[in-house]
Formats: structure tokens, sequence, C-alpha cells
């Protein structure tokens, strides 16, 4: 009897004359659009300028990049620092390996570079940005699968992940035609719900500063550290028992409830300015804000 799976992708890439596409960087590029394309959406509903995301995104995006990377190999140094190594691969970023959590310190503090030169509250940019990351995320996940990454332990589940044996990260002891959780399906699945849930909330409630970014902080943590503790992983950076991934999605969902609640007991008038006081434009100004956008169709996945 033929077990239903999920088979793993037989190509990561394809070439255009002599330049190789990665999916996995296409994937992160359709992301990257998406959540300025959102983001931008959701900041017009408080007066911003149009375009502002770009400039913001030209800071945060490098950063993030730069970040992810940095925080992925620290925590994997047995990968990439070993006798005979081309050190060169820690740059590969298209062969996978951006970690979140370092792309969301280090593009956050790209953003607030910006947002400072910009006159944009940051607390206004995160918000706006919380959904669209959250899309981000999603199409992230995906181009894991075509590099034959994430996921977690052996599963009899008709939805278990192909993995070849051949692959490096293939559990030792484990005979070949094992299925795997397809962790990045889970995490696609919990990110896009997550989006939407953050774009109903702030309409049926009329989220406040703070607000949306710390229910980002919330679900995403949550959800992250679960997922987290079902990785296979090889990452080498443990404290009583967890991994150094599932250790910063707690702090991260706990640093949502802490802000959440602090933003709750402000009294904080609705609509805020995106801008900081006397930063505002001319055309921010003079015109009142459009209203706040519709639900968005989520992306096809």
């Amino acid at each position: 009897m033929v077990r239903a799976s999920i088979p793993s992708p037989p190509i990561s890439s394809f070439a255009i004359g002599p330049l190789t596409v990665h999916f996995y960087a296409l994937c992160i590029l359709v992301g990257i659009v998406i959540a300025v394309w959102l983001t931008q959406r959701r900041l017009a509903a408080q007066g911003a300028e149009k375009g502002i995301v770009v400039d913001i995104a030209l800071w945060a995006v490098p950063f993030g990049i730069v970040g992810g990377r940095f925080y992925h190999v620290v925590t994997h140094p047995n990968d990439y620092f070993f006798p005979g190594a081309n050190l060169l691969k820690t740059l590969y970023v298209w062969e996978g390996g951006l970690a979140i959590f370092g792309g969301m310190i280090f593009g956050a503090l790209g953003a607030y570079i910006a947002c400072r030169r910009r006159g944009l509250r940051f607390l206004a940019f995160a918000d706006a940005l919380a959904p669209g990351l959250l899309f981000a995320q999603a199409f992230g996940r995906f181009g894991n699968y075509f590099n034959h990454e994430l996921y977690g332990g052996p599963t009899t589940l008709p939805w278990g992940l192909e993995i070849e044996a051949t692959n490096a990260a293939f559990p030792a002891g484990l005979p070949a035609g094992t299925l795997f959780h397809p962790l990045f399906l889970y995490e696609m699945i919990w990110n896009i719900a997550g989006a939407f849930l953050i774009i109903y909330l702030g309409r049926r409630f009329r989220l406040h500063s703070g607000e949306s970014i710390a229910l980002y902080f919330i679900w995403y943590g949550s959800g992250r550290a679960f997922l987290e503790w079902l990785r296979l992983d090889p990452t080498e950076f443990t404290f009583l028992g967890l991994k150094a991934n599932v250790i910063t999605a707690l702090l991260l969902a706990i640093g949502g409830i802490i802000l959440l609640v602090v933003q709750l007991r402000r009294k904080l008038p609705y609509p805020e300015s995106a801008y900081l006081p006397g930063r505002e434009p001319a055309s921010a100004e003079s015109s009142s804000p459009p209203e706040e956008p519709s639900i968005p169709n989520g992306p096809a996945q």
C-alpha cells in the first residue's frame, strides 16, 4: 500500500542564461513585496505619505538580511567552521539559513533609524507592519520547502514530508523513506491565520498604538516556540534543556503580553497620526486620513 505524503521538490533553482534563480530567494522577495504593499496601505490610514514604506524598507531589509544570516551562522557554527571549510559559505543566503529572530532584531534597528529620519512614529510603523510581516514569513517558510529544510520528527500522518536520506540533516539511524512533520507548512498556516486575525481585530476593536505589534509578538512567539520544540535542528546552543530559538520565541511572546497590557492601560486617541509631533508633512496636515483598508485576499499558498 502506497502511503500519502508530501514530496520534496526535485529542484531548488532554475537558470536564466548565466543567472541561477533560487526559489528560496524568490519566496523571500515575494514576501517582502507583500509586506511593503500591505504596510503602506495600513499606514496610509493614519495619514502617512505615499511611498514612505519603501524608504523604510531600504533600511530595514538589508539590516534584516544581515542580522538573519548572522544569527543563523552564530547558532549553527559547526555547519560553517571546521577544518577545510569554505568560509564564503557563511554568505550564501540563497542556500537557506536566514534566522527570523536575527532578521527581526536587526531589521527593527534599520526600521527605527529610517522612521526617525522621516519623522514617523516607530510604533505606528510596527503596527502597520504586523500582518504583512506574518505574510512575508509565511512565504519565507515556503522557501524552506524548496531547500528541503524545516521539518520535525518522524510521522505516519498522510501529510508527512519526504526527505532524502542523503540530506545532511537526515537523522542518523532512521531508514530511508521515513516521513517527517512538515513544520514549514504548519508555520505557514499559523502565520497566515495570525495575519488575518490581526487585521480583523484591528477593524473590530480599533487597536491603538503598539497593540497590533504586541499581538504579533504573542501569536508568532507562542506558535514558533511550539514548532521549534518539535523541530529537528542541529543548533548547538541550549539553556536548561531548551534550544536558543525556543527561549527567544518565549521571550518574544512574554514581551508581547507586557506591551499589550501597558498599551491597554494607556488612554490613547484614535485615530493617531503616524508622525511624530511637529514632523507631519504639509500634505498630511491639510488632509484627513483615508479610510482603514478592507481585509485583503490572502496570498495563494
